[in-house]
């Protein structure tokens, strides 16, 4: 009866030392599984880092249509510089700068005495000539009816043969005395016709109705004949049609027609969009510069536009054959010719070698060897290899679908 009591207190006891035990172990376990999963992740952050990460921009078909803009230069349909056809001095002018003038307009007068002189001995000369012909025309007539008498009376007897063929021969000689004067007469009348026409062009005329674009000359100054010596005197220009000279890229010539649409922009008339034609092309890449010459036609009857400047044009091109466009920074260059590497969702690398197509700055056209939606990556480490592993950042960024040059 005295021992029971005792074995009661002693149970308690026993439990808890149980339960502190099984805490003491519960909490020695949290630890060690905190520690191996902060190594874990330590290892796996280690890991990542030890990646590089590279950011990457979805490859994107090129747009259905292409805008191109390239300089132009803008010109006259018709511009032409005005020299003198006759030396002198000139006399008076009619017309400025800014002037509009017609075609036939007098635009100045040059005062030349020295030709008018001598058209005058011209024409004095022409009536000398004139009447040497017919002072030959006159001999030959005398020679022939002698030599006809003659001929009568040597057939007769009553005068001898040797007379006979002395007035055959002097009628003859007649006859081409008469060819020489006349011959003489046109010679003359060719020079009195030159001497006028020189005198004619001391007037200096408009050749096209236009505008008076520049004047180089005053009253009293010496004018020598000719564009290679002499002075240009006045320019002019007819600028109701308008000519815009343009430099297309080679890559762009397939697509570069007559007939095509396309628009000017002027710096002077920002946001405004002039209409214009492309009317022909050089129909050959220039050598040193790869580029096809084309011809813009554009209408300038307003007279808004002014010749000798710059403008932008504007051509909106289809592609038939629309290659995929991705950043310039995504190429590689290698050994093995131009790569671009794509990535997979869960990094993989893999490399394709590409076929390029235009440049677009930017942006580079690439015709075979990638697909539309293939991740692409932008700045590859030069190392990169087909299977490595990189880390992908989030990147928003896409080539511009508008193509322009």
């Amino acid at each position: 009866m005295t021992q029971e009591p005792k074995s009661r207190s002693a149970r308690p006891s026993g439990l808890l030392l149980a339960g502190g035990f099984a805490i003491a172990v519960g909490a020695a376990a949290w630890g060690i599984l905190s520690r191996q999963n902060a190594d874990a992740a330590l290892a796996r952050v280690t890991d990542e880092a030890a990646l590089p990460a590279v950011a990457t921009v979805t490859a994107q078909a090129g747009p259905a249509e292409q805008e191109i803009i390239l300089p132009g230069t803008v010109q006259a349909a018709y511009d032409t510089s005005v020299h003198a056809r006759t030396s002198g001095y000139v006399k008076r002018w009619c017309f400025d700068i800014g002037d509009r003038v017609k075609a036939g307009d007098l635009l100045a007068e040059i005062d030349s005495p020295e030709v008018d002189q001598q058209l005058a001995q011209a024409r004095a000369q022409l009536v000398q000539m004139q009447a040497s012909l017919e002072q030959a025309r006159s001999n030959m007539e005398l020679a022939r009816v002698t030599n006809g008498r003659t001929v009568q009376l040597v057939g007769q007897g009553w005068t001898s043969r040797q007379q006979g063929d002395q007035d055959r021969l002097r009628y003859e000689a007649s006859v081409a005395a008469v060819d020489v004067a006349r011959a003489n007469l046109e010679a003359q009348q060719a020079q009195v016709k030159r001497l006028e026409q020189l005198t004619g062009f001391e007037r200096v005329v408009a050749p096209f109705d236009g505008v008076v674009t520049g004047r180089q000359v005053d009253v009293g100054n010496l004018i020598n004949a000719g564009s290679v010596t002499g002075l240009e005197l006045f320019h002019v220009a007819d600028m109701r049609k308008l000519r815009i000279y343009v430099q297309v890229p080679q890559s762009y010539a397939a697509s570069i027609k007559p007939g095509l649409d396309v628009k000017l922009r002027f710096p002077e008339y920002p946001g405004r969009d002039f209409p214009a034609k492309l009317v022909r092309n050089a129909s050959a890449i220039e050598p040193r510069a790869r580029t096809l010459l084309v011809e813009l036609e554009a209408d300038n009857a307003k007279g808004e536009l002014l010749p000798g400047g710059y403008t932008e044009v504007h051509f909106k091109l289809s592609s038939d054959a629309r290659g995929i466009q991705v950043s310039a920074n995504a190429l590689l260059f290698r050994a093995e010719g131009v790569q671009v590497a794509t990535a997979s969702a869960d990094g993989h690398v893999v490399l394709h070698d590409v076929t390029m197509g235009r440049d677009f700055g930017a942006a580079v056209e690439i015709l075979t060897g990638i697909e539309p939606g293939d991740s692409v990556l932008l700045n590859p480490p030069t190392s990169i290899a087909t299977g490595a592993q990189v880390r992908l950042k989030q990147n928003d960024k896409k080539p511009s679908p508008d193509a322009r040059s």
